[in-house]
């Protein structure tokens, strides 16, 4: 049997973090679940995920992208999914595709909220098998 792959949550939404708990956990992930920048900071030092899933604006509208930054500098084969609302918010689509973009936004995958949960279970498994594809290489 294949150990459980673990991943982090993050988002300052407690309705949000309850309902991809419970969603996520059905599908056998093991969830650490953080409500802030400092709670995720501190699960990534007390041990390495899977994978993450951040939202990007908390406390900061940056908040994602450091937490991404962070996480990437000290697990960079670890995949992360930003969640954001900025389309939902302005009506702008927020997806880095220049290279110059691209280099900055160290994120694997960015979806829009609300995100429908069978499109977030595809592509976390999508970038589980991906990394683990390149583990084995």
């Amino acid at each position: 049997m294949r150990e459980s792959k673990k991943i982090l949550l993050v988002d300052d939404d407690p309705d949000i973090i309850e309902q991809l708990s419970l969603s996520l956990a059905e599908e056998g992930y093991v969830v650490t679940a953080a409500g802030s920048r400092a709670e995720a900071e501190e699960a990534l030092l007390a041990g390495k995920p899977d994978l993450a899933i951040l939202d990007l604006m908390m406390e900061e509208q940056d908040s994602g992208f450091v937490l991404c930054y962070e996480c990437k500098k000290l697990f960079p084969n670890v995949p992360v999914i930003i969640l954001t609302s900025v389309k939902a918010a302005t009506g702008m689509s927020f997806a880095p595709e220049s290279s110059e973009e691209q280099s900055w936004v160290k994120a694997d995958s960015i979806l829009d909220k609300p995100v429908r949960l069978e499109r977030l279970k595809n592509e976390i498994h999508r970038l589980l098998v991906q990394a683990e594809a390149k583990q084995t290489a």
